[in-house]
C-alpha cells in the first residue's frame, strides 16, 4: 500500500489538494491510503472526502497531534503547519506504518508513487528531491549557493519540502524525531533562524539526520528547472517564482494541462454531492409534511 500525507490550509489549498489525489490515484496502480492532518480541513472538505473515497476506491485516516508544551511554539498558521510536517513525523502515525510520502497540495503527480515507496534510501531515514539548478536565470535566487547554507552543506545540495517519503522505522529507530525536535527549540526563538521551517530544519540537521537525495526527475518546478527536464517530470510542483510572482491557479492552468481536467472532475463530483443532499434534505421534508398529515 501507498501512503500519502497531506497538511491542508484554506479552501483554495483543498481545492488543489484534491487535485493531487486525483492525480495519484491515476497514476499509482497499487492501493492508496491517504493521512490528513484533522486540526486543518474544513467542514467541506470532511464532508467531501468520503464520497471521493467511494468513487475512486482509496483509503484515508485523519490524525492529529497536540502540539507539546515544552516546545516552542509558533503563532503563524503557515509556520505551524510548516512544524506539522517535519517535527513530529515518529508520532502522528501508528506503529504499524512502515513509510509514508508527503506530497504538497499544489502538486501533480505523473507517476506510480509505488516506485518512490520503494526506493532504496541506502540507510537514511528520509529521501528529498535537491532543488533544480537548470534554468540559469534564476541563479540570483539560489539563496542556498552562498553564505551560511554554501558553508553548511558543503559539497551536499540544498533540499525542497514539497516531497518526501520517511522510512519511518529507521527515522524512529535513529531518534530522528527527537534530535530533529531539539534543534528546532534550540533555533526556533532567533528570527533570522528557520525562515522556512520546514525545508531549512532537515537541511540543517543533515549531518545528523541523514537526506538521501531523490533522482531530480521527482520534482520538477518551472521556478528552477528548465523546460526540457519537464519530460521526464514525475511530479510537477506548484511553487512560487519570486520573479513573476504569477498566482497558482493561473500558473497551474498554464504549466500543468491536465490540471484543467482534473479540476472539472472534481467539481462535476461535488456538485453531484450537493445535488443529491439537496434531494436528500427535500424528500425528509416532505416526509415530515406527510407524518403530521
Amino acid at each position: 500500500m501507498c501512503s500519502g500525507v497531506e497538511v491542508a490550509s484554506g479552501h483554495l489549498y483543498e481545492r488543489f489538494l484534491r487535485i493531487m489525489m486525483l492525480s495519484v490515484l491515476h497514476h499509482t496502480k497499487t492501493p492508496v491510503k491517504f493521512w490528513f492532518l484533522k486540526n486543518y480541513l474544513s467542514p467541506t472538505f470532511k464532508d467531501v472526502i468520503p464520497h471521493m473515497a467511494k468513487k475512486y476506491g482509496f483509503k484515508y485516516e485523519l490524525v492529529q497531534y497536540k502540539w507539546p508544551r515544552w516546545l516552542y511554539q509558533q503563532t503563524e498558521k503557515q509556520r505551524i503547519i510548516w512544524g506539522y510536517k517535519i517535527l513530529f513525523l515518529d508520532v502522528l502515525f501508528p506503529l504499524a506504518v512502515d513509510k509514508i510520502i508527503f506530497v504538497d497540495a499544489d502538486q501533480i503527480v505523473r507517476s506510480d508513487l509505488k516506485e518512490l515507496r520503494d526506493l532504496d534510501l541506502n540507510g537514511a531515514p528520509y529521501g528529498y528531491t535537491p532543488f533544480c539548478d537548470s534554468r540559469k536565470e534564476m541563479d540570483g535566487y539560489r539563496f542556498w549557493k552562498s553564505g551560511y547554507w554554501a558553508s553548511h552543506l558543503g559539497k551536499r545540495k540544498y533540499h525542497i519540502s514539497a516531497l518526501y517519503v520517511v522510512d519511518l522505522k529507521k527515522f524512529r529507530k535513529i531518534a530522528a524525531g527527537d534530535r530533529l525536535r531539539g534543534q528546532y527549540q534550540a533555533l526556533s526563538q532567533d528570527p533570522n533562524s528557520l525562515s522556512n521551517l520546514d525545508q531549512d530544519l532537515p537541511n540543517n540537521m543533515i549531518h545528523q539526520v541523514a537526506i538521501k537525495s531523490l533522482p531530480q526527475e521527482w520534482l520538477w518546478c518551472e521556478t528552477w528547472c528548465d523546460d526540457e527536464s519537464k519530460k521526464k517530470a514525475k511530479t510537477i510542483d506548484l511553487c512560487n517564482n519570486p520573479q513573476t510572482k504569477e498566482p497558482k491557479l493561473k500558473a497551474a492552468a498554464r504549466i500543468v494541462p491536465e490540471w484543467v481536467d482534473y479540476d472539472s472532475e472534481i467539481r462535476k463530483l461535488i456538485h453531484q454531492i450537493e445535488k443529491e443532499k439537496k434531494n436528500l434534505t427535500s424528500f425528509s421534508q416532505k416526509g415530515v409534511k406527510h407524518d403530521e398529515l
